[in-house]
């Protein structure tokens, strides 16, 4: 049986199995090795192996060496499964609420210069919770076509399916549908801070988040580029100052009228905003 394993954050092999045995036997390798061989799902442990179970049993009396077996060089060898990736929660976090502070700040920059009102539309819960809708259908197309959105390509993460395919459009639109429910809860909030956090205890126990886990995708990571970084920063910068410009006059008549103490403050050190338009 030929095996891969993981030493030294380098794959390694394929190697015969009495080879692997020879060097747990040495100390080369331990029950906490990664390893991986034909037919299995994905990487374990050599202790989690049972192929090796008895290795791990029966201390080593150092006689003898195992026999050398031929192997058919005309036999094609399976592939390992690619290396596990560390999770880049910082990454996918910020390239998450990237793309959708963009988005949102562009949705309500459209509304204001169509002559939408404003106030009417925040307080309407049913447009509040469709709003990140269009945008997920954006992103599943993205995802499909290119494996990437705006906020991962500038932070230099690719989305793939474990073997490194592309996702299909069906594939690609389940991923999406997941994280607009289960990842930031429709954008509501509370919801969504709770999500996040589900996410992020999910993703350490898995090592990915659901949506990735459920479809069998994963995120691969670039070496960042600081121009790229420095271009991420700005653009979020603007988007989060298009949604305060042309939302706040609006959440701040709100809260006026909640609070009248406020109201004087404001007229003393009025914010800056677009003029409303009705």
């Amino acid at each position: 049986m030929e095996i891969w394993v993981i030493q030294d954050g380098e794959k390694r092999g394929p190697m015969p199995d009495y080879e692997v045995r020879r060097r747990i036997a040495s100390g080369e390798f331990d029950a906490k090795t990664p390893a991986w061989h034909g037919g299995m799902d994905g990487w374990k442990t050599l202790g989690e192996m049972s192929i090796f179970e008895r290795e791990f049993q029966l201390p080593f009396n150092g006689i003898g060496e195992p026999p050398q077996e031929e192997i058919d060089e005309d036999i094609e060898v399976p592939r390992p499964p690619p290396l596990p990736q560390k999770p880049a929660f910082i990454r996918r976090f910020w390239a998450r609420w990237f793309d959708l502070y963009a988005y949102a700040g562009l949705w309500w920059l459209a509304l204001w210069a169509v002559g939408q009102d404003i106030g009417a539309t925040l307080m309407n819960p049913w447009i509040i919770l469709g709003q990140y809708i269009p945008w997920f259908v954006i992103e599943t197309l993205l995802i499909h076509r290119f494996g990437t959105t705006p906020g991962k390509w500038l932070l230099g993460l690719r989305v793939t399916n474990d073997d490194g395919s592309p996702l299909s459009l069906a594939d690609a639109t389940r991923r999406s549908s997941r994280v607009l429910f289960i990842g930031i809860g429709m954008g509501w909030g509370l919801v969504a801070i709770i999500c996040q956090l589900l996410a992020f205890f999910t993703t350490r126990k898995f090592g990915r988040p659901i949506w990735d886990q459920a479809g069998g995708h994963r995120v691969s990571t670039a070496p960042l580029h600081p121009i790229a970084v420095s271009v991420f920063a700005v653009l979020l910068f603007v988007s989060l100052q298009l949604q305060m410009i042309v939302v706040s006059p609006y959440v701040m008549e709100s809260a006026t009228k909640t609070f009248p103490a406020l109201k004087e403050q404001l007229e003393k050190n009025p914010p800056w905003h677009l003029p409303k338009r009705h």
